[in-house]
């Protein structure tokens, strides 16, 4: 029986933790069962990579099965040989996959259009916005049909257990599952981030309420007794619960959250600086700059200036508009 041969091509400084979960549980798959091996091509895109033990690209996407596109931020974009190599393969019959910020030289590409596309929490709504005819979702993989995304990290060994599953039974996935100790596969579906009171460090269920109100109503926020009424407490017994399990009041969390979520927008999408600070409650610009210096320690312009300046020559950075 003829390997299945698959295609890893990395982006610059893709750092090899992804890389190696996947490899690890393709390894482990031939170990266990030998017709289950893999002929594994572990490809770049740049001739003077050195940081992994890869090959060029270049005529050695042929026979590939399937193809993962691997980056650690959003790639500045592909290049025209590539372009044309990976549209082949789709047109005949590879199955193609992001994983992690993969995601975003595949759709650049409309490779993903009319697809679900699972991207990770932080470029999700960058994502969204620029590529509109995706479906994106927030969870750990998924699978359409020739399309394959995983949202990075664990979520990657999700997705290959998966494919092993699809490929060899269940059972054999299972199997290298253990040999990991992954404590159970995770479904694509399931969601990324872990649950509230996990964040928390607490299961007090008037605080899960109270953060919930919250973070549903960044763009206008609510009041402190607003939020008391809802939960049903009074003010008083709201500040002692956040000062209990959180060791700050409300507002000040609140504050806190609307500008984390603030920062997240500033460094992952385009939208200017006005249109963040209103989008996370801030009345004026020169009230939202304030805030974000005296908790950031830099202004949102200085922020994103200085995001932009590490990144310069390896990722695309956003325009403001």
């Amino acid at each position: 029986m003829t390997d299945r041969r698959i295609g890893f091509i990395l982006w610059p400084d893709t750092r090899p933790l992804t890389l190696a979960l996947a490899e690890e549980a393709l390894y482990l798959a031939g170990q266990l069962q030998p017709e289950a091996s893999y002929d594994l091509r572990v490809l770049r895109i740049e001739e003077d990579a050195e940081r992994l033990p890869e090959e060029s690209w270049a005529g050695r996407l042929a026979g590939c099965e399937k193809l993962f596109l691997l980056a650690d931020e959003p790639a500045v974009g592909v290049p025209p040989a590539l372009v044309a190599e990976l549209k082949h393969a789709a047109r005949e019959g590879c199955m193609l996959g992001g994983l992690s910020a993969g995601v975003y030289p595949l759709a650049q590409l409309g490779l993903l259009d009319g697809y679900r596309a699972a991207v990770h929490w932080r470029w999700q709504e960058d994502f969204a916005e620029r590529f509109p005819r995706v479906a994106t979702t927030g969870h750990l993989f998924d699978w359409d049909r020739d399309r394959l995304t995983a949202c990075g990290g664990m979520a990657v060994l999700d997705l290959l257990l998966a494919v092993l599953a699809q490929d060899h039974g269940a059972e054999l996935a299972c199997a290298v599952s253990e040999e990991l100790v992954v404590e159970r596969i995770r479904e694509g579906g399931e969601r990324q981030r872990i649950p509230l009171q996990n964040r928390l460090g607490s299961s007090h269920p008037k605080l899960t309420q109270a953060v919930l109100l919250m973070e549903a109503n960044i763009e206008e926020p609510l009041t402190t007794d607003e939020i008391a009424q809802h939960v049903c407490v009074s003010r008083r017994q709201l500040e002692r619960i956040f000062k209990q399990y959180l060791q700050r009041v409300p507002s000040q969390y609140y504050l806190e959250l609307r500008l984390k979520r603030a920062r997240q927008l500033l460094l992952q999408t385009g939208k200017s600086i006005i249109q963040i600070g209103l989008s996370c409650g801030f009345s004026s610009g020169p009230h939202f700059s304030s805030a974000y210096r005296n908790f950031f320690g830099a202004t949102p312009r200085e922020d994103r200036n200085q995001r932009r300046s590490a990144a310069s020559g390896e990722v695309s950075a956003p325009v403001e508009r």
